[in-house]
Parts: structure tokens; sequence; C-alpha cells
């Protein structure tokens, strides 16, 4: 089963081997299908996944979200050591952001509500205006759209720290927080799901609702590691 996954995944992914962060969430999501007892790996920004158990010995020296510390919009100091044992979500946004960030967050909006009380996934985004979002900023931001501050971390602070997890770290574009002709900044509706031991383990869109319907499933599938 897993061999012929693989090929499929591997054709998919020839076919879109140009095409940047923000596009292949749309078309990778079949490689973290949820009709699959186990989600795979990724190591790199080219997203090709590895199918490995968490027993193999290659898990040690894979790919893993490093440690960092931010402040989300309680005031509160986030680190990755209070993501220890969970499973996240996590993306990047700013509160500002008048084109794609309300569809994300619309859908986000059904990811916490499929998973309210659960204390075991929680969902984080980053800020790429961190010098506005300010965490006044950011509380408003939460209380006007019904944002559970437990559950979902509104994540601002230094401006090189936040783009460099976002490109080394989550492989967002390098193209992440340059200023479009609109005076907009360029970010991404991307998506990813994280184990309980900072591994990726899928990527999704944002914008499409069927996507991110692959995404509760998937967060449920880690649940039961």
């Amino acid at each position: 089963m897993k061999k012929y996954l693989l090929i499929t995944i591997a054709c998919n992914l020839l076919a879109y081997s140009g095409v940047s962060f923000a596009h292949k969430a749309n078309d990778l999501q079949s490689a973290n299908s949820a009709q699959v007892e186990e989600l795979p790996y990724y190591q790199d920004a080219s997203f090709a996944p590895y199918w490995l158990s968490e027993d193999e010995v290659d898990l040690s020296s894979f790919h893993k979200i490093p440690a960092f510390s931010f402040t989300d919009q309680s005031g509160q100091t986030i680190t990755d050591r209070d993501l220890d044992d969970k499973v996240y979500v996590a993306g990047f946004f700013f509160s500002t952001c008048p084109g794609i960030c309300p569809t994300v967050r619309s859908k986000l909006i059904r990811v916490q509500e499929t998973f309210v009380g659960n204390e075991q996934v929680k969902i984080v985004q980053h800020s790429i205006r961190p010098s506005t979002d300010t965490i006044d900023v950011l509380q408003a931001y939460a209380s006007k759209n019904n944002i559970n501050n437990e559950q979902w971390h509104l994540l601002t602070g230094d401006k090189d720290k936040i783009y460099t997890i976002a490109k080394q770290a989550y492989f967002a574009s390098e193209d992440l927080g340059n200023v479009q002709k609109n005076k907009d900044f360029l970010h991404t509706e991307s998506l990813l799901l994280i184990d309980k031991n900072k591994h990726i383990r899928g990527i999704y869109n944002g914008l499409n609702a069927a996507s991110v319907s692959y995404l509760i499933k998937d967060i449920q599938t880690l649940l039961q590691e």
C-alpha cells in the first residue's frame, strides 16, 4: 500500500517540482491523505514525503522544528517547550491582511471548533508584520474573530527570528514578507501539520475547504500515534 502511494505521490511531485511553497499545499493534500494509517514525514523545501516508522533510527536526525520563543496575544511567552507532546497547525499571517488571511482564518476556526477543549491540539500563527502586530493589536484581533487564546496562539516578536523560522524550519518561500505593488506583504495560505515530536507531517492549502478537511482528519490520525 505504501509503495503504491509513494509512486503516486512521486509522480505528482515531479509535475509540480518548480512550484512555490504556497502553491504546493494545494497540490500535495493527497500526499497526506487521511485514508492511510500513517502519515509521511517532510524533510526539506521540496516536500517530498518519507514513510518512516516511529522506531526508525532515521527519525533521530530527521528535520524538526527548532527551539523558539515568541509572545502571543495574551502577553504569554510561547516557546517550543509549550508544544511538547502536542499536535499543532502552523501558519503565517498579519492582522490587517485584507486578502487571503480572513479565508484562512475561517478555515482554522473549523479546526478550533473540531478540537475545542482538546489540550493536545494547538494552532500557531506567526505574524510577518510583528512591528505593527503588537500584543494589544493581536488581542483585539483574537477577540473580534472568536479565537480561543488557550488553543490558538498568535505570535509576535523579533522579525528576523520569525522570518528565519519561517524559511528554515517551515520552508516558507524566500519571497515571504516582500512588499507587493499594492504595499501588501507576500505571505502564504499554506498550513503545516506538526506532530508531537516537532516533525512536519503535512502541508495544506488554507483557502481550500477540502484540504482543511484532510488536515482535520490527519490531526486525528496523529493523536492516535
